[in-house]
């Protein structure tokens, strides 16, 4: 499996009230989802996030395409933040 660097880093709100996280790399997003997401906001976006995660650490998906996906996970759960340094 490779760890492999975000194009665009994703901000997610963190454990740590008012302490942003960014996310730049898929070891790392991959395991915010399956360590630190909480149960009751793993939706069907966090399953695509979670495949397109394992998928793009295994080379079979475009690191982007992962990206997206893990966006759209934190957006679902209410945890997104922004994309992109600020």
């Amino acid at each position: 499996m490779r760890d492999e660097q975000f194009d665009v880093p994703v901000t997610i709100e963190s454990e740590r009230i008012g302490r942003p996280l960014s996310v730049t790399r898929t070891v790392q997003a991959a395991s915010l989802l399956v360590d630190k997401w909480p149960d009751e906001k793993r939706g069907p976006k966090y399953r695509a996030a979670l495949k397109a995660m394992m998928d793009a650490m295994e080379q079979r998906r475009a690191v982007g395409s992962a990206r997206r996906a893990f966006t759209a996970a934190a957006k679902e759960a209410h945890v997104f933040v922004r994309e992109g340094r600020h």
